[in-house]
């Protein structure tokens, strides 16, 4: 049976909605944590199923189902750009230039510290259980795992009532390391030779350079051209339902743009987000027009994010498990906690010495706190066949699973703890 985008789009929301209500009525799990919990038990309802009957061949069906579904170009074409600017949007833009050092540190030279040990750590473990993947691609998979998921962070954050110093910077942090840890991953990709960015014969080390640049660079101008245009048009109009349609049509320009010009959307986004969440909703909006927009945009957000974690819990149909590959998995989720601890702790006792401020906890914050999502399994079904894709796939699907449903699930106690911990000591 062939199936359209709508077809798809369709009986992924109504499985969504359906879901969504079950969670919200009897399991009460919070949104995106019972989204992802529903969609893994549905695999499995799935795989016991075909194991019982394998005669009906609802497991080839299923999997067909979901193969037919380009997860990578779903979520880095379309679905990340809305969810980062919904996030970005309401995040206080003076609080954030405030602490601009400690969540830029954070979100380029902590990527870089957490690639390097997930890169070389997963490459010895691999070898250790007899998984052969070559160092290059075991580097590639340092850089995906390290994004962390800005709209589960940003949430957990809030209902944990956070201290607004400490939501800032893991947030900040958040928003920021998805673009970097994306134009890193398509940098050692291309190292690696399974990317041809910029159809260039040989990569070299200038290559690289220009690409990060671009980028980089790119992406920041792009956002800020793109949300300035945003901001003056909607000085002159006082319609809700135009400018809010005019913040649709930035995201889907600047996302358009951007891969063209090969320059990071997902930074693009952001900075938009920031520009017309901060500049726009003070000068460029009556209250009418700041409460559709809220209202607009957090349901773009909450929609988005039942469909994305809905996937990456039905996306376990998709991926080839081996006992090698699962033994190697299960090894890589402490690697994962060990690089994100010294991606955080490295940068803050340099600035430390250098006199920034920080509490106490806010590394145990950071590191448990560090989400992975629906980016690093969407980058990891974007790589090419080569030998040991296997074990790097069944090795990000359990970190991002082990993430999203322990570490969510107890992140929020440990903050309060910590906070409650500080508050009794001051």
């Amino acid at each position: 049976m062939h199936w359209n985008l709508f077809d798809t789009v369709a009986v992924l929301t109504v499985i969504a909605a359906v879901f969504a209500y079950v969670n919200h009525r009897f399991v009460r799990l919070p949104f995106t944590i019972g989204l992802l919990v529903s969609g893994l038990a549905a695999s499995m309802g799935v795989l016991l199923l075909d194991a019982i009957v394998p005669s009906l061949g609802i497991d080839d069906a299923v999997r067909g189902a979901i193969a037919s579904i380009d997860f990578h170009e779903s979520l880095m074409h379309g679905m990340l750009s809305f969810l980062l600017f919904a996030g970005a949007l309401h995040v206080d833009l003076d609080a954030l230039l405030r602490r601009k050092a400690p969540i830029l540190t954070l979100a380029s030279v902590g990527v870089a510290i957490s690639t390097a040990i997930v890169g070389f750590g997963s490459y010895a473990l691999f070898q250790l259980v007899g998984a052969s993947v070559p160092l290059p691609y075991c580097l590639v998979f340092g850089a995906l795992i390290a994004p962390t998921d800005p709209i589960a962070v940003l949430g957990i954050m809030k209902s944990a009532k956070a201290p607004e110093s400490l939501e800032i910077k893991v947030a900040g942090e958040s928003l920021f390391n998805d673009g970097v840890g994306v134009i890193v991953f398509a940098a050692l990709l291309a190292a690696a030779g399974g990317s041809s960015h910029g159809a260039h014969d040989e990569v070299t080390a200038g290559f690289l350079t220009q690409m990060f640049a671009v980028e980089v660079f790119g992406g920041i101008a792009l956002g800020l051209a793109g949300g300035a245009l945003c901001y003056f048009a909607m000085k002159t109009l006082d319609d809700a339902n135009l400018e809010v349609l005019l913040s649709m049509a930035l995201v889907m320009g600047v996302t358009f743009v951007a891969f063209r010009l090969h320059a990071s959307a997902p930074l693009a986004c952001v900075v938009a987000g920031l520009f017309i969440g901060n500049h726009g909703r003070e000068s460029a909006m009556s209250d009418p027009v700041r409460n559709t927009l809220d209202l607009v945009w957090s349901f773009i957000d909450e929609a988005l994010n039942a469909i994305l974690f809905l996937l990456v819990g039905l996306e376990v149909l998709a991926i080839p498990f081996s006992g090698a590959a699962i033994f190697a998995a299960l090894l890589a989720i402490p690697l994962a906690l060990v690089a994100r601890f010294a991606s955080g702790s490295v940068p803050i006792t340099g600035l430390r010495l250098l006199r920034h401020e920080f509490s106490p906890g806010v590394v145990r914050i950071l590191t448990w706190g560090g989400l992975k999502g629906g980016i690093s399994v969407a980058l990891a079904l974007s790589l090419p066949a080569f030998e040991g894709r296997e074990v790097i796939l069944t090795a990000t699907y359990a970190i991002v699973v082990f993430s999203i449903v322990v570490q969510g699930l107890t992140i929020g106690r440990l903050i309060r703890s910590t906070v409650a911990s500080e508050g009794a000591t001051s």
